[in-house]
């Protein structure tokens, strides 16, 4: 799960040349859509997998591939436009919580009291790693608060719901549908946004290794892990995706971190992998219903 978050950090590397040029419904639609052309020789199974799967796990890939896929990127991506660009990334931090809540009212999973013991200094860590004065950072505008916190909702059901439909469906399968139903998701976003669909040449190859690394090799991985990981304790292994796109700032895009920076990046690695040997004991702190 850490891996295929830690991949998803190399995003901004790819993602920051073409937002400069495109905007963010178009790339997303190219994403998908690169994706489900490679995939194409495991659509008829994946098909054969849906059509098999009973009606609450199809509404969960549904929900999955339109909501935590597409529409939760868009959200996010608004959220800038409408407020400053504090709110959008302190609101995303809620998404460990959201999942825990609803991994308990869905799937049944409950979180014993020494659970908080590593989320709370993960969270903190990120609050930390969010901004260069921690002190001083603040939610303000009302518009831009709703649809962050409508995009981290979305992205915590969508890796509640992936650990509900990875017990009986294949990583594989699950992988193939989440963005085969994300494309025609994506293209509504960005017929309602207005953004363009063409793109030239120049802008195709840094399109693909977006949607082949961060994207499909990335989801392939998670999805792989999902199925024997309980989603309180995968939300928190998310946390390596904002650790590895700070290294990959400070390494490749001259970004500065400031010493709060280190430290929350620090404690984030020493919660997630302090959560991760203590799980391997026979008393976890996430309890799975059988």
């Amino acid at each position: 799960m850490a891996l295929a978050a830690a991949l998803w950090g190399t995003d901004a590397l790819l993602r920051q040349p073409l937002a400069g040029a495109l905007p963010a419904s178009t790339i997303v639609f190219w994403e998908h859509l690169i994706i489900v052309v490679v995939l194409t020789p495991f659509l008829p199974a994946a098909y054969r997998a849906f059509r098999a799967a009973s009606g609450r796990e199809r509404a969960a890939l549904v929900v999955i591939g339109a909501g935590a896929s597409a529409v939760a990127t868009a959200l996010f991506t608004q959220a800038f436009r409408y407020g400053d660009p504090v709110t959008p990334v302190v609101l995303q931090k809620l998404q460990p919580l959201i999942a825990v809540v609803v991994a308990a009212a869905l799937i049944g999973e409950r979180v014993r009291g020494r659970y908080w013991l590593f989320a709370v200094p993960a969270l903190v860590g990120a609050w930390l790693m969010a901004f260069r004065d921690p002190f001083s950072a603040a939610p303000q505008a009302v518009v831009a608060a709703l649809l962050a916190v409508g995009a981290a909702a979305l992205w915590a059901v969508g890796t509640v719901l992936g650990r509900l439909v990875s017990v009986r469906i294949s990583s594989r399968d699950v992988t193939v549908l989440r963005f085969a139903i994300g494309l025609p998701a994506s293209a509504v976003v960005l017929a309602l946004t207005g953004g363009p669909l063409a793109v030239t040449p120049a802008q195709l190859g840094p399109l693909a290794l977006l949607a082949l690394i961060p994207g499909l090799l990335g989801l392939a991985l998670y999805y792989v892990g999902l199925r024997s990981t309980p989603a309180a304790r995968a939300t928190l292994a998310e946390m390596a995706f904002p650790v590895t796109a700070a290294l990959i700032g400070v390494t490749l895009l001259g970004t500065v971190l400031v010493p709060t920076q280190w430290l929350g990046l620090v404690i984030i690695v020493v919660s997630v992998t302090a959560l991760g040997l203590r799980e391997r004991r026979t008393d976890p702190v996430v309890a799975v219903p059988v």
